[in-house]
């Protein structure tokens, strides 16, 4: 998942919350940052998106990101 990914992706599942939720959610599984935090400290777009479905309840079937192609199997 590239950066780009995931802003659609959080933009199609939380809508305007997204943004909010990136810039001020703190994500313990990401070590007590916030995703946009993480993303600057390097860590992977595909892990900020896990750790924000994981704390929101997103259901699994939605975690590969809405509006994205589905994961390779």
């Amino acid at each position: 998942m590239r950066g780009s990914e995931l802003q659609i992706a959080v933009r199609e599942e939380f809508g305007a919350l997204g943004a909010v939720l990136l810039a001020d959610l703190v994500l313990e599984r990401l070590g007590g940052r916030t995703g946009a935090e993480a993303l600057r400290g390097g860590v992977p777009a595909r892990e900020v998106w896990a750790a924000l479905c994981e704390s929101q309840d997103v259901p699994a079937d939605r975690r590969h990101g809405r509006g994205l192609r589905d994961p390779r199997a």
